[in-house]
């Protein structure tokens, strides 16, 4: 038993040290990271600050940097968007030949336009996409050129909704919103219980939904998947979930994007806790995934990015 106790304390304090070595001086600032791979340069867009939402970028997704060598470079300030503080969960697609920053601001979901990754962008008509609360909106455009939004809905816990989109990308058509999942395992039942930082993509005519459930700040926050033959649902959560959490003895797994990289092979970027027993500075990883069989399989190898 003592054996045993000590070579858990021994990987214990390595976890600890490490991830104590990253917080120091190279930890990327940010969490809920989304990256997006624009002609030869990654771009990782996270939440941050009160001041906006921020971006480094980098060649090779190991190492990152500011942009211009500024000390903190916002693709987005609050001075072009809705709302003052609380800019949370970024995501930037080119859409249209034009490129969408989706974030939340105050709780609501919003919506901003560039001409460059880097912005700045900038929100024309201040307001949110919707009146009522809502975070961690996520385009998604189907093969027919459809485009659909999903976002988390304030009810009781948190809900995952979807709506159909104008072709401007960022008005939502009335009338088409609807729920999509809510907590229903009993891997989600650590409270608070929530369904969050919903990703859809597509293989082979079958559509998966992964999705951040249980309080990010609980060591048992982790990602499940759910199925559907439309974006529009029905989804069914799938009976093996989590498909990531305690990910290599990381605490606190989750809110994650989906993306290709320059050789077009899938990746998943996502944050941890510091960690074992402290949340902050969130860790951001990046590991690769695979669907096989209808199952969404994520590699046991990753990287974790670091600043120069």
């Amino acid at each position: 038993m003592s054996r045993i106790f000590i070579t858990l304390s021994a990987i214990f304090l390595c976890i600890s040290a490490f991830a104590q070595e990253i917080s120091e001086s190279k930890v990327i600032p940010f969490a809920d990271p989304f990256i997006l791979y624009e002609d030869g340069l990654y771009y990782l867009y996270g939440t941050g600050s009160d001041e906006g939402i921020p971006v480094v970028v980098s060649k090779d997704l190991k190492t990152w940097s500011w942009p211009e060598g500024e000390s903190m470079y916002f693709a987005l300030h609050k001075d072009n968007s809705f709302g003052e503080r609380m800019f949370w969960a970024p995501e930037v697609y080119k859409v249209d030949g034009r490129y969408i920053m989706y974030y939340s601001s105050q709780e609501r979901i919003c919506a901003a336009e560039s001409d460059s990754p880097l912005g700045p962008f900038v929100q024309k008509v201040q307001r949110p996409m919707r009146r009522q609360r809502g975070i961690d909106n996520h385009l998604f455009v189907d093969r027919d050129g459809n485009k659909y939004i999903y976002w988390v809905h304030f009810n009781n816990a948190n809900e995952i909704w979807m709506a159909r989109l104008q072709d401007d990308a960022t008005t939502i058509v009335p009338g088409t919103e609807k729920l999509c999942i809510k907590m229903s395992q009993d891997w989600e039942k650590v409270w608070p219980s929530v369904n969050e930082g919903p990703s859809v993509i597509e293989r082979d005519g079958v559509y998966y939904m992964t999705y951040s459930a249980n309080s990010y700040e609980s060591p048992s926050y982790g990602v499940g998947v759910a199925t559907s033959s439309s974006p529009e649902g029905p989804w069914v959560k799938y009976e093996g979930n989590p498909i990531l959490q305690f990910y290599n003895s990381l605490e606190g797994v989750g809110h994650h994007a989906m993306f290709k990289d320059a050789k077009g092979k899938d990746r998943i970027v996502f944050h941890s806790h510091n960690r074992p027993g402290k949340i902050h500075p969130r860790i951001i990883h990046i590991g690769k995934f695979r669907i096989r069989k209808g199952k969404v399989i994520i590699s046991d190898k990753f990287i974790t990015p670091q600043m120069k």
